[in-house]
């Protein structure tokens, strides 16, 4: 039987492509130059880290709408002990603030899990029980400036050959990759030359991203963050009986259970992986202002769950990969900071970003038909 090739990820690719030369051309080059596409790139590590958590969340078949002010008040927590009379040093800071956001991640998880509230309910409460708290907890003030060191965190940039170090890894990664689904298509007489030819793009692709970055200042800390993390989930949920146990709960939940899955302790530990990678999107976050405001994060809900539907995660569940998450926040960013470029009103971008997401699904729902 003739294997069915997977299009998705490569007319993904070409979207992309076609979105950042009509920026290049609308902006008079300004889109494509070194030092945008730096600040391009940190602006996707914060949907990005959202995103990859959004994944897990939505394979299972349920959603986080509170994502976005999870970011603000763990963000605000970190600044408001960083900055006010706390005195807290900036590492123990940002340690609380993750380990917040943990906790945010296991109550929802275990209202959803345990008390059987349906996540929708749960994350849209959340949503607005963490805005206000945020907006209680700074008493309506930003919170600012942050420390230093603080600062650095979403302003500073690694050393060029460290770089470098990173792309080595990361291209030894993706060709062992290759190696390895090669030899298995072999094993099964099944053609490989698609699956090549999109690793060695992707290599390709990797090299192009960090030469850019280079070319201006380095590979920035938040794109480590995202790239670490990234690499970590992505691991966790396709090589360890816990990814098998999430992406089957999302496939067939009934069978799941006769499979003698744990449902509510997966789901819990989902919601807490989620609750985590906000807190850290938060930090960043904040660290990028230089202070907290009660008004962070609004809409990046809406960006994570964009940025996994365009990559070709399932709404349905049992469906969904971290890279393609990664690639649709790449999506994302490209249009929020092109249309910034152009100086385009916030209802015409809200507009634009609505009708994306809601095609993606269209897409996604007509060819399963």
């Amino acid at each position: 039987m003739k294997e069915k090739i997977n299009f998705r990820p490569y007319i993904m690719l070409g979207a992309l492509v076609a979105i950042w030369l009509v920026f290049a051309f609308t902006t008079d080059g300004l889109f494509l130059t070194n030092r945008n596409f730096s600040n391009l790139m940190r602006q996707t590590a914060i949907v990005g880290l959202l995103a990859t958590g959004m994944v897990l969340i939505i394979v299972t078949g349920h959603i986080d709408l509170s994502v976005g002010s999870v970011v603000a008040f763990t963000g605000g927590v970190a600044a408001i002990l960083n900055v006010w009379s706390f005195d807290f040093s900036s590492p123990l800071a940002i340690i609380v603030a993750l380990g917040v956001g943990v906790l945010i991640g296991a109550l929802n998880g275990w209202l959803v899990a345990y008390a059987n509230i349906p996540a929708f309910i749960v994350t849209l409460g959340g949503m607005l029980i963490y805005r206000g708290a945020v907006k209680g907890s700074t008493k309506g003030e930003t919170v600012g400036p942050l420390k230093e060191d603080f600062q650095l965190l979403g302003g500073s940039f690694l050393p060029k050959y460290v770089g470098y170090i990173v792309l080595f890894l990361l291209l030894a990664g993706i060709a062992y990759l290759i190696y390895s689904n090669i030899k298995k298509l072999k094993e099964d007489n099944r053609p490989y030359m698609m699956h090549l030819f999109g690793g060695i793009g992707l290599m390709v692709i990797c090299s192009g991203f960090f030469f850019a970055l280079n070319s201006y200042k380095g590979l920035p800390y938040p794109v480590l963050i995202l790239l670490v993390i990234a690499t970590i989930v992505t691991i966790l949920s396709s090589l360890t009986p816990f990814g098998r146990h999430v992406y089957a709960l999302g496939g067939n939940k009934e069978a799941a259970f006769y499979s003698g899955i744990d449902i509510r302790k997966n789901t819990l530990f989902v919601f807490m992986i989620m609750g985590f990678l906000a807190a850290v999107a938060g930090v960043v976050y904040t660290a990028q202002l230089g202070n907290a405001t009660a008004n962070a994060g609004r809409n990046l809900e809406l960006d994570a769950i964009a940025a996994c539907v365009i990559g070709g995660t399932s709404l349905i569940g049992g469906k969904g990969t971290i890279p393609g998450a990664l690639l649709g926040a790449l999506i994302m960013a490209s249009l929020d900071n092109g249309m910034i470029l152009m100086n385009v009103q916030d209802y015409i971008q809200d507009i634009i970003k609505g009708l994306i997401l809601v095609t993606a699904v269209w897409l996604d729902v007509s060819g399963k038909k």
